[in-house]
């Protein structure tokens, strides 16, 4: 009897670990950037959804606790995405040399992709995680008047700026990707794969445009509230209403 092959699992559980954290972490791109554009609306709106994640909605009270326990566990899963897709990184010049002269020579668009994808993961790991331990340790600065201190006094804006494209770019061409990967936009026929695959591609670069111009508005709004308002006392938005204040 032929002898069974030792297969190595591991570069599948990885791809597949890979996947599976990077469509969360693009749902939450996705969603945190809608929830921060409340503030285009007003900013008693941003404050109500800040009192929502703070669960003050389900349990008549703010709990800060629940902001840091979310952006706990962004991090945990944004850290477990990173060494998933380490090992598909050029570990030394020689690899990264090799990897530009191939893609010189196949000249294909999608593995240019790649590479701004490459780029942008790597930003954006060192980014998001000053982001995040922002939210960690700070969980209760968060709101109309305190998230516009900080992006303006602590001038924060340069790096959510930045932030803000690397990850957009990054969510947006690695959902693409995802759907190329398994399958979900195949055709039988090689004509029709070329023009799914198109398609798939503009409606990719229309929804980056879209994030991009709703986070580059939210930002600009943050950093006007932040340079016409006086924060000098430490004072906090709370709207004339019962509900409490920030």
């Amino acid at each position: 009897m032929p002898k069974k092959r030792n297969i190595n699992k591991m570069p599948a559980y990885l791809d597949l670990a890979q996947s599976l954290t990077g469509m969360i972490l693009a749902l939450f791109i996705s969603g945190h950037i809608l929830f921060e554009s409340t503030i285009l609306i007003s900013k008693n709106a941003m404050y109500n959804m800040t009192l929502f994640f703070e669960g003050y909605f389900f349990f008549g009270d703010k709990y800060p606790s629940i902001i840091t326990f979310l952006a706990i566990s962004v991090l945990l899963i944004l850290i477990v995405h990173t060494l998933a897709v380490f090992h598909k990184f050029p570990s030394s010049y020689r690899q990264f040399t090799l990897m530009r002269k191939h893609m010189k020579q196949l000249n294909h668009h999608d593995t240019y992709l790649w590479a701004v994808q490459v780029i942008t993961g790597f930003s954006m790991f060192f980014l998001a995680s000053i982001h995040l331990y922002t939210m960690i340790s700070m969980p209760d600065q968060i709101g109309p008047y305190a998230s516009s201190e900080r992006i303006v006094t602590d001038m924060m804006w340069p790096l959510y700026f930045l932030l803000l494209f690397a990850v957009v770019i990054h969510a947006g061409i690695g959902v693409y990707r995802l759907i190329i990967k398994w399958g979900f936009f195949e055709a039988k026929q090689q004509k029709f794969m070329k023009q799914r695959r198109a398609l798939l591609r503009t409606l990719m670069y229309f929804v980056i445009t879209l994030y991009l111009v709703i986070g580059t508005a939210s930002l600009a709004r943050y950093i006007q509230i932040g340079y016409a308002h006086d924060f000098e006392k430490g004072e906090r938005y709370h709207p004339q209403t019962k509900i409490a204040q920030e």
